[in-house]
């Protein structure tokens, strides 16, 4: 990266760069690091997986920027972490990820590996923390879709599986409440991932919940997934009894 990455050089011409630089105070330990950010104009989105994931038509992906790592003490987060810590949760997260820290930046372009690495830090941080459950399944969420990028079905199924039971726990926790995420859109998770695992009797128990949903629901567009990915099992299943 180039300085505040404001501006690279191509050729003679100067040109606006799809990264910044932002500098932020951790959450934890309260010193300042930088993180990096994209900007909105060049994040270009081609299409969508059934389970969510973004495909972009470039190579600019804010996937791997989703995450921010101290520097300092290795605590990663996101956005969607809550700024309080429940009594001697710091020390928890001092013995077992702070002591243990060799002081690295992740403040500038990311490789895949790197995100996939900040991704697991901050699965481990939100995990000591206690985090909600709703925002550690998008954190493995988004684990299991780089894994996709590598082609690695092996770590992509093992945090799909991970995501699927932690949406499971926020479903019955309740704990989306306040957030993004509608009732529809957890079980639709909760059914699309089972789906993806193999697990045909879950997928088919939750997207018939979230189609029963379709006459009170504000989400038409996951009802509709719910019905497309339903008739897929149908399919199936009609095809294998032939």
């Amino acid at each position: 990266m180039n300085g505040n990455n404001v501006i690279r050089n191509e050729g003679n011409e100067m040109e606006l760069s799809p990264y910044y630089t932002k500098q932020i105070e951790c959450l934890h330990c309260r010193k300042k690091f930088n993180t990096t950010k994209i900007r909105s104009k060049f994040v270009k989105l081609h299409s969508q997986e059934s389970d969510f994931q973004p495909l972009y038509a470039n190579d600019i992906n804010p996937l791997y920027y989703y995450i921010m790592v101290c520097e300092h003490c290795g605590f990663a987060y996101t956005d969607d972490f809550s700024k309080y810590f429940a009594p001697a949760i710091k020390e928890q997260i001092d013995a077992q990820i702070a002591s243990k820290w060799v002081n690295r930046s992740y403040g500038g372009e990311r490789t895949i590996e790197e995100a996939i690495a900040a991704y697991k830090l901050a699965f481990l941080s939100g995990s000591i923390k206690k985090e909600k459950s709703i925002a550690l399944a998008g954190i493995t969420l988004r684990t299991a879709w780089l894994y996709r990028n590598l082609d690695n079905p092996e770590q992509e199924k093992r945090f799909l599986l991970i995501s699927r039971d932690l949406y499971i726990e926020s479903y019955t926790q309740q704990d989306y409440e306040g957030t993004q995420m509608s009732e529809e859109r957890v079980l639709y998770m909760i059914a699309e991932l089972s789906r993806r695992l193999g697990d045909i009797e879950e997928a088919t128990r939750y997207f018939s919940r979230v189609i029963e949903k379709q006459k009170t629901s504000i989400e038409p567009k996951v009802i509709e997934m719910a019905k497309e990915q339903w008739r897929l099992i149908r399919e199936e299943k009609e095809h294998q009894l032939k």
